[in-house]
Parts: structure tokens; C-alpha cells; sequence
């Protein structure tokens, strides 16, 4: 009888496959990581918004809109800065204007204080003419 011949793969081709799925490994694993960086990022972003967003709604609802800066903190991680100037397109308004426009500039920072993250969210608010007692005049 003859002996015949054995098929299989040799060490070399055994090992070429590994390395080649050692590389596509290592590949999709970057992949995936980047994948999940991206997503703790999308995270923070709208966690931020949320956050801009309530502070922003609630921003002089029980007092009057008056101009200047103010900051604060959300959370341990989140801190804000706001900044509220009169905004009129055609220029300075009339100081007897019935109604005036305000531009609330907030800043929202997370991360360290070193390379803050941040998000800038601007909105105007009208707001009535002040009275002498510093409260807004109703109509």
C-alpha cells in the first residue's frame, strides 16, 4: 500500500493566522474604545445642555433681569458663568423703552480646572421697564 500524502496547515500558515487576527483584534478594539470615549463625551455635552437649559429657564423668573455676571456650581463636577448685557440690534435702547431685550451668555465647565470642557449657550430675555423699588413694573 502506499502511503499517502497528510493534508493540513504547517506551523507557519498556524501562526500567520494568529497574527493576522491579533491585528484585526487590536484593531477593532481601538475602535471600540474610541467608541466610548464618544459616547461619555456625547454624555457630558448633554448633560450640560440639561443643566444650561434649566438654569436658563429659570433664570429671573421671580426677580427682575438686571445686566452683570454671576457664577456658580450645579454639581461637584459642573460649574456655570453667566453674563446678562442689554442687546439691541439697532443699538442702545430708549431708557423710557416699555420693553427691553437682555442676552444671557452662559458658560457651563466640567472636567479640571486646569483644561476645563465646556459648552456656551446664549438666549435673549425681555423683560418690562424697572421701577424705583428695583421690581419690574407690571402692565
Amino acid at each position: 500500500m502506499k502511503a499517502g500524502h497528510q493534508g493540513g496547515f504547517s506551523l507557519l500558515e498556524v501562526i500567520a493566522a494568529i497574527m493576522l487576527l491579533a491585528i484585526a483584534f487590536a484593531a477593532l478594539m481601538k475602535v471600540a474604545g474610541a467608541s466610548i470615549s464618544l459616547s461619555q463625551n456625547a454624555a457630558e455635552h448633554s448633560e450640560a445642555a440639561m443643566y444650561a437649559r434649566s438654569l436658563l429657564d429659570s433664570a429671573f423668573v421671580g426677580a427682575p433681569v438686571k445686566s452683570g455676571s454671576s457664577s456658580g456650581r450645579f454639581d461637584k463636577h459642573y460649574r456655570w458663568q453667566l453674563e446678562v448685557t442689554p442687546w439691541n440690534e439697532a443699538g442702545i435702547a430708549a431708557p423710557d423703552a416699555p420693553l427691553r431685550l437682555y442676552q444671557l451668555d452662559l458658560n457651563v465647565l466640567w472636567g479640571p480646572s486646569s483644561h476645563p470642557r465646556s459648552a456656551h449657550f446664549r438666549t435673549l430675555r425681555l423683560a418690562g421697564p424697572a421701577t424705583n423699588n428695583g421690581a419690574q413694573a407690571s402692565r
